[in-house]
């Protein structure tokens, strides 16, 4: 499975996978508690492969920042924790990317980058961040 297939569903807690289509939206399972919830069209859903955190100069892809993360914790879950201070917070995201933008990247985006990059490495789901590139490598080969 590909970032392409994890998603945040606006108003609801945690990630989710994509399971199958319906023709009013789609099913997609939780990886908080592994339920499975109908998702309609009008919900607002981000695909994580489609994310992007601003730097100063451009904008850095979700997964280059999990990839930074975990190469910093050793694929360990995070030395911070979301619910830590806003300080702290900034502090570790400085350490993971130097130059994001402090004025557009909140406290709170990077509670929610934390929080997914932990639920992913919980769930053994880091190894999609090489096999991402992989496909990718693959794809610009042929």
């Amino acid at each position: 499975m590909s970032l392409d297939k994890v998603i945040s569903i606006s108003g609801k807690s945690g990630l989710y996978k994509l399971i199958t289509q319906t023709r009013g939206g789609f099913v997609a399972e939780s990886l908080v508690d592994n339920k499975r919830i109908s998702v309609s069209v009008q919900n607002n859903v981000s695909v994580l492969s489609e994310i992007a955190i601003y730097t100063l100069t451009e904008e850095v892809p979700l997964r280059q920042v999990f990839k930074n993360i975990k190469k910093k914790e050793n694929g360990e879950p995070t030395a911070v924790k979301a619910k830590d201070s806003k300080d702290k917070l900034e502090e570790y995201f400085f350490n993971v990317l130097p130059d994001y933008d402090e004025d557009r990247v909140y406290a709170s985006d990077i509670k929610k980058v934390i929080q997914w990059y932990n639920l992913l490495q919980q769930h053994n789901m880091l190894d999609i961040l090489s096999d991402d590139e992989d496909e990718k490598s693959t794809d610009e080969e042929e």
